[in-house]
C-alpha cells in the first residue's frame, strides 16, 4: 500500500482559499508546553505541567486531597488557584522545618 503524506495545513486552507492565518494548526503545532495562562480550571495532565511533576505524581496528590480538584459533569478539574495553594502550604511545611531545626 503507497504511503501518501498528509498536506500541510497551509497548503489544505489554500486550496480550499481559507485566508492565511485564519486556520488552526493541528493541536500538536499549537502545544507549546506553557498552556494556556487564562485557564482557571486545569485538567490534570495541564496542572502537572504547570507543577513541573508527573502525572502519576498529580492524580496521587488530588487523591489524598493535598490538591483540591472539582467535578465539572464528568470531568475533573484543578482549580488554577489549587495550585498556588498547595505550594504556598509547602512553602509554610518548609519554613515550620527549618524553624523546627533551628
Amino acid at each position: 500500500m503507497p504511503h501518501h503524506p498528509l498536506p500541510a495545513p497551509t497548503h489544505t486552507a489554500q486550496s480550499l482559499d481559507i485566508p492565511q492565518g485564519a486556520h488552526r494548526p493541528p493541536t500538536a503545532e499549537r502545544h507549546d508546553g506553557h498552556g494556556d495562562p487564562t485557564l482557571v480550571a486545569l485538567t490534570v495532565e495541564e496542572a502537572a505541567r504547570r507543577l513541573g511533576i508527573g502525572r502519576t505524581t498529580m492524580y496521587a496528590l488530588v487523591s489524598s486531597g493535598q490538591i483540591r480538584s472539582v467535578k465539572i459533569g464528568r470531568l475533573r478539574r484543578i482549580p488554577a488557584q489549587a495550585l498556588t495553594e498547595y505550594l504556598t502550604a509547602q512553602a509554610g511545611v518548609a519554613r515550620s522545618d527549618v524553624t523546627l531545626a533551628a
